[in-house]
């Protein structure tokens, strides 16, 4: 059998795609860090990029073409899910729509040489962010002469506690560089789809029926069974997995009518 080079292409860009996105983007470390938000040059009136992503679909993170306004097979199967009238049905519709992320071009102060990074984060960041931005006392913050820094603090979870996220604006405003490469990597950033590509319609349904498909379904319970769980009697192990491709059967069968009406 000859190699298949097709998959073998598939599996480089799939690792070249994880590089670009530890290269690109930013998360804050223990401690506090200055950053400086700049303009996203390729959509220069807002350099708040929502966009939401299927984290829990064929076991990897998916980005959803709404993030742009475009049809999401997930989307319109979750939608219908959710009329069924039944909770269940309900409650995995829910599970199984996108959940949005912020993300926002910076420089890191310190790091300048490193070009522009993406940091993400939620909604309370992001509401935390947006209050600022809209108060005329700051200005514009992302302006490139007449900025401001923002400190970022992040405290680690620890004791159970959760991670915690802090902000705080510098008060005086600044230049974002003096520097001219450091300029020039700032106007020639990436585009926010190098870093997480859209996929097609096409993808996004075969992957949702890879993971509504009952085998998988069975072998992601296999996997997480737990030692007390295995030592349980045959013929529980075989109810109970009847129930489930039960249920299986009938989301199938709405998945089936959404794709075939």
């Amino acid at each position: 059998m000859g190699l298949n080079l097709d998959a073998i292409k598939a599996k480089l860009n799939q690792l070249n795609r994880s590089d670009d996105r530890r290269n690109n983007l930013w998360k804050p470390e223990a401690g506090k860090t200055r950053v400086r938000i700049v303009p996203y040059v390729h959509r220069k009136d807002n350099p708040f990029l929502e966009l939401y992503f299927h984290y829990d679909l064929a076991k990897r993170s998916m980005l959803s073409p709404v993030s742009f306004g475009n049809a999401d097979p997930v989307v319109e199967f979750a939608e219908k899910l959710k009329k069924t009238g039944d909770k269940e049905d309900w409650l995995m519709g829910r599970k199984i729509e996108p959940k949005m992320r912020t993300y926002v071009p910076v420089i890191v102060r310190g790091k300048e040489a490193d070009g522009v990074k993406f940091w993400g984060f939620g909604k309370t960041i992001y509401t935390e962010l947006l209050s600022i931005v809209s108060d005329p006392d700051y200005g514009d913050i992302t302006d490139l002469m007449n900025g401001r820094d923002i400190d970022v603090e992040f405290t680690p979870a620890e004791g159970g506690a959760f991670p915690k996220t802090a902000i705080r604006v510098k008060p005086n405003t600044s230049p974002a560089t003096e520097d001219k490469a450091i300029a020039e990597k700032v106007m020639n950033q990436p585009k926010i789809t190098d870093i997480f590509p859209e996929p097609t319609y096409e993808e996004l349904e075969n992957a949702l029926k890879e993971w509504m498909n009952p085998e998988n379904a069975d072998a992601d319970v296999e996997t997480t069974t737990t030692t007390t769980k295995a030592n349980n009697s045959e013929s529980n192990s075989e109810s109970n997995s009847e129930s489930n491709t039960e249920k299986k059967t009938d989301v199938a069968s709405a998945f089936n009518d959404l794709f075939n009406s």
